[in-house]
């Protein structure tokens, strides 16, 4: 079954809520729309009534069916800020708080956290680093996840699917910390029906080339089997030996990885980003995300290029991690 059939089947008629901060973008108001008449999700769309309004009827929206919430004016203001001063535990003054609630990134982080919305989705206008400061100082990560990242899931027809980390947070991350995120991405994959095979991958294949970029992969691929020992997880890997069978068996023939792997560990940012790209526009690969993984709660990270389809799929995804966590 298609990924999108299935998360759809998952998620349909849960009311779930998913909150979209971004308001006057075309992008996001058409997605929320159609999420709604669709019965996927309850769309609550921030910014300006009036604003959302005009941009709703140039494009001959139908907001019947979707929540409006001004951050400005929102009858729940006080509360909010109440809640965040308490949260922040005295890194933020009262009127500090008031202020930034009015900020639809933090007005929509705090309904996620006070439990009024399951997700929120945003980055279609803002940075990632936006979207993911007020996730880290009001969500937070989970007790069991030292950092956040995050993974891509490249989808090419309806049933060729993998899961690239980390493309999109953690610049260099040490052996722990990329251990760390090959666990979590094994655990992601989980949730959109990939039976993880993970490789942690380098320029070199079992030793063919030295370096400390290539150290730092195997130590953390030693860390990784002793973090999650019954997941199957090879490195270090090229990505022709992780991907093609006849490459592996002649540069790692003893692995249970290679040539089969499906779950793919990027060993620092510019590889994550430069690699899911190029999958993506020389490949034909639809790359759905980033998701960010190892919060409490899910919070969703939009390219600023996304389309409104991007919009629809994502809060889609961001919404069945409610269901399949």
């Amino acid at each position: 079954m298609d990924l999108f059939d299935s998360l759809k089947q998952k998620i349909s008629g849960k009311n779930l809520t998913i909150v979209f901060p971004e308001g006057t973008d075309p992008r996001i108001i058409g997605a929320a729309v159609r999420l709604a008449a669709d019965g996927l999700i309850k769309p609550i769309i921030l910014g300006n009534l009036d604003a959302i309004r005009e941009v709703a009827t140039a494009k001959g929206f139908d907001l019947s069916r979707v929540e409006l919430r001004d951050p400005a004016t929102d009858p729940i203001h006080d509360e909010m800020a109440a809640a965040f001063v308490d949260r922040r535990k005295g890194k933020a003054t009262p009127e500090q708080a008031a202020t930034m609630v009015q900020d639809p990134n933090y007005f929509g982080t705090m309904l996620v956290y006070m439990g009024k919305a399951n997700g929120m989705v945003s980055g279609a206008v803002h940075s990632t680093a936006d979207t993911v400061r007020p996730a880290l100082q009001i969500v937070k990560t989970r007790p069991d996840a030292s950092r956040i990242s995050g993974a891509f899931i490249m989808q090419r027809g309806r049933d060729e699917r993998y899961l690239f980390a980390d493309n999109a947070i953690n610049i260099d991350p040490n052996a722990q910390e990329l251990a760390e995120i090959a666990v979590e991405s094994a655990r992601t994959a989980k949730l959109f029906d990939i039976d993880p095979k993970v490789a942690m991958l380098s320029f070199s294949t079992k030793g063919s080339a030295k370096a400390p970029q290539v150290d730092k992969v195997v130590e953390a691929t030693k860390i990784a089997h002793e973090l999650a020992p019954d997941l199957a997880l090879d490195g270090e890997l090229q990505f022709d030996a992780a991907f093609v069978p006849s490459v592996a068996k002649l540069k790692a023939p003893d692995s249970a990885v290679a040539g089969n792997a499906n779950v793919f560990i990027f060993p620092d940012l510019q590889a994550g980003n430069i690699g899911y790209k190029i999958a993506q526009r020389f490949g034909g690969f639809e790359a759905i995300g980033p998701i960010l993984q190892g919060l409490n709660a899910p919070v969703a990270d939009l390219s600023r290029g996304c389309n409104e389809e991007d919009v629809y799929k994502l809060a889609i995804i961001t919404a069945a991690q409610n269901i399949t966590a």
